[in-house]
């Protein structure tokens, strides 16, 4: 079956959502089909602290499953989106074990939470972008129509509920230190921020 290659266009906050639920947009490579997939708070955390390349105290989850995974040898060769069902997306774990392949199936936030911690590509059947993508217009004033008024663009990131603007006041220093007083926290989405406003700093 004919397998499109996505890649993680940026994820967005359901600000609107009684529940705290987020939505990840994958963009098909060198198309402009969008997949979009609502996710939970936990989920979308892992996946954006691998984007941001922030360094948790302990290791989550998907860390510990890289690490044994590393241990006794098992590679993830690439994760399939191979069905959706009722508004769910099924995906498969494609792993290599010496010259063994082995299938595992998995969520879809683990997954690709799992994807970027294995650097390994990520697809879905035809069928499946056929069947919940959408162009990349229409997919961005969907998710904008759920998250943020009409005039704002798909965020790249995580869009916290905090109030970040604080954060322009803080000297260099000040703001290392609550970097790393977000991370020991484990407070993922607000060290994003303050990463955000070390970068706009350096450029």
């Amino acid at each position: 079956m004919k397998k499109v290659k996505l890649v993680i266009n940026g994820i967005a906050d359901n600000v609107t959502s009684a529940t705290s639920h987020f939505t990840v947009v994958l963009q098909e490579e060198g198309g402009n089909r969008k997949l979009p997939i609502v996710i939970g708070q936990f989920e979308a955390q892992a996946i954006l602290i691998e984007i941001e390349n922030l360094t948790p105290v302990r290791p989550l989850t998907h860390d510990l499953f890289k690490s044994l995974a590393d241990h006794f040898g098992l590679t993830l060769h690439e994760v399939v989106i191979h069905q959706i069902k009722e508004g769910i997306y099924y995906s498969k774990l494609i792993c290599m074990q010496g010259d063994v392949q082995k299938e595992i199936d998995s969520r879809t936030s683990d997954a690709l939470a799992l994807a970027l911690r294995f650097n390994c590509p990520i697809y879905a059947y035809e069928s499946v972008v056929s069947t919940a993508g959408v162009e990349s217009s229409l997919a961005e004033s969907e998710i904008q129509s759920e998250t943020k008024p009409p005039d704002s663009t798909i965020p790249t990131k995580v869009e916290s509920p905090k109030n970040p603007k604080g954060y322009s006041s803080l000297s260099q220093a000040e703001l290392k230190a609550s970097l790393v007083k977000a991370i020991d926290e484990e407070d993922y989405e607000r060290a994003s921020m303050i990463r955000d406003e070390i970068n706009r700093r350096k450029d």
